[in-house]
């Protein structure tokens, strides 16, 4: 039995640094825009704490109002370390080697600890699983991530080599990932290309969205079937932006199925419909191609087969879009 061992995570300091674009606005507003990953109020602690530079000078207003054309820095502090307590949960194996292993992520499992969720994210099993930390400074072995109530492949490494050359592979964008959603409404035209930046919602800032200054984020789609009320697509993103897909998808008035953060619960769901079934990337060692499919887990199946009982044209059958 392998021992199981807390890991511990050291995230990195790094300094972030951006022009002002937008003359008039707040400097805590500018970095909020910049940076998803952090609060609003992580990013004000910072600027009182004299961690933000604007033209080369400390800046410790949140309220400052940037003229435009400004350099601006901004230290980012790395949290107290945080330890993964090894939580044996079950893990779907499809793959494994020296140097990765692939899972198929069930929705409901969040991939790594925060509040409300210290012992029971992906995180945990892979600790347990491993019985050690893979990496000694990173998220144990996570080289992406999907939404707690996204299903599908994910990849981890096993090792800091493997860690490190599958996120430099990722940021080169030589992952290669798909998707299955379903879509509300009747979506046209039946493929195309979404390119709209992401970042976070002004209004709500618990929330992505379309927006101004956000960053680059492209999506492509095909449709595979329409259903009553909804639209069954094949979804290839470019870019990895958090919430991309779900945000992209509302944006042109067709939310996806159960997604009660950018559109409306499903009774019949208890989550939204959006399932990672392809993963393809480089071996991390060999530079050899792996790809793996997923199969739609059952739920989802569950409702594509409602939908359809209700078509005129049978199950199965509720129309092929025309291209």
């Amino acid at each position: 039995m392998r021992p199981r061992l807390p890991a511990t995570i050291r995230p990195k300091a790094e300094v972030r640094r951006f022009t002002a674009d937008t003359p008039g606005e707040r400097l805590d507003r500018f970095l909020a825009r910049q940076c998803p990953d952090l609060s609003r109020s992580r990013l004000q602690d910072l600027i009182r704490d004299g961690r933000v530079r604007v033209g080369g000078v400390v800046v410790p207003k949140p309220a400052h109002r940037l003229r435009g054309g400004e350099a601006v820095e901004v230290e980012v502090i790395p949290l107290p370390p945080l330890e993964v307590v090894p939580t044996p949960l079950p893990l779907k194996v499809v793959y494994e080697d020296d140097d990765l292993l692939v899972i198929d992520k069930p929705a409901g499992l969040v991939v790594h600890p925060g509040a409300g969720h210290q012992t029971d994210t992906l995180a945990n099993a892979l600790v347990a699983y491993l019985g050690r930390a893979p990496t000694p400074d990173e998220r144990p072995g996570i080289v992406h991530r999907l939404d707690k109530d996204t299903s599908g492949l994910m990849v981890a490494a096993k090792n800091e080599a493997a860690h490190r050359r599958l996120q430099a592979e990722l940021k080169a964008r030589r992952f290669k990932k798909g998707y299955i959603a379903l879509a509300e409404g009747r979506l046209s035209p039946a493929e195309g290309v979404i390119d709209a930046p992401v970042g976070r919602d002004p209004r709500r800032r618990t929330r992505m969205a379309v927006v101004t200054g956000g960053r680059p984020a492209v999506t492509r789609f095909r449709v595979l079937e329409y259903l009553p009320g909804a639209t069954l697509v094949e979804v290839w993103p470019e870019t990895g932006r958090t919430h991309q897909i779900r945000v992209h998808f509302a944006s042109l008035g067709h939310p996806l199925v159960g997604d009660g953060v950018y559109g409306r619960p499903c009774p019949a769901l208890n989550r939204h419909f959006l399932h990672a079934f392809y993963l393809g990337f480089p071996h991390p060692r060999s530079g050899r191609w792996l790809e793996f499919k997923s199969d739609l887990p059952p739920e989802l199946q569950a409702e594509l087969a409602r939908r359809a009982s209700r078509s005129p044209s049978g199950p199965g059958l509720g129309g092929s879009p025309a291209v």
